[in-house]
């Protein structure tokens, strides 16, 4: 509230010339139509459901974005966290990936997807074991320059190329849990 309460008081000292031409950044934020932050994951969107990938929007994308990079993972799974989505390269003109990506290598829009831990190349949805719910993170990265690595790359090697190109960081949690059977 201080620091809304400063900014207002900052904005209001500026003579009017310097007040409409001040932009003020717009946050990164990554949506979807199927969940809200924080909220159930719908099962169509999982292994228990059609395991299709979730629809995802974003806005605030920061100026100077070359190219988009996106992981889904699960850090509450027994093993550690298990990767569930690694796709790169997506253009910069793009602000949505609509529901039920394909699961291909190469996408129509020149995006790139790798391998996840099942291991298989694309989306795979939430499948915890039965019982507490786990936290799946949808992570969106807003790059400086496309990563240019081969389809099939690992959410190790897509964090290693984006290291000195992140411009921004979005992100979107959903639950998921099965019921003990």
């Amino acid at each position: 509230m201080h620091r809304l309460l400063s900014r207002w008081l900052t904005l209001l000292a500026l003579p009017l010339a310097a007040r409409t031409m001040q932009e003020v950044p717009m946050a990164f934020t990554l949506t979807s139509s199927a969940f809200t932050e924080g909220a159930p994951i719908p099962a169509k969107h999982t292994c228990d459901g059609a395991d299709v990938s979730p629809p995802l929007a974003w806005s605030g994308t920061p100026s100077g974005a070359a190219a988009f990079a996106l992981i889904m993972d699960d850090p509450d799974a027994p093993a550690g966290t298990w990767v569930h989505w690694v796709l790169y390269d997506l253009p910069a003109r793009s602000s949505a990936l609509a529901e039920n990506v394909a699961k291909t290598e190469a996408l129509k829009d020149g995006a790139v997807q790798g391998r996840n831990d099942f291991p298989r190349t694309g989306y795979g949805g939430p499948c915890p074991p039965p019982g507490k719910a786990h936290r799946y993170f949808f992570k969106l990265y807003a790059l400086d320059a496309p990563l240019g690595l081969k389809p099939g790359a690992t959410k190790r090697d897509v964090e290693r190329a984006m290291q000195g190109h992140v411009l921004a960081t979005a992100q979107l949690m959903g639950t998921y849990a099965r019921r003990k059977r």
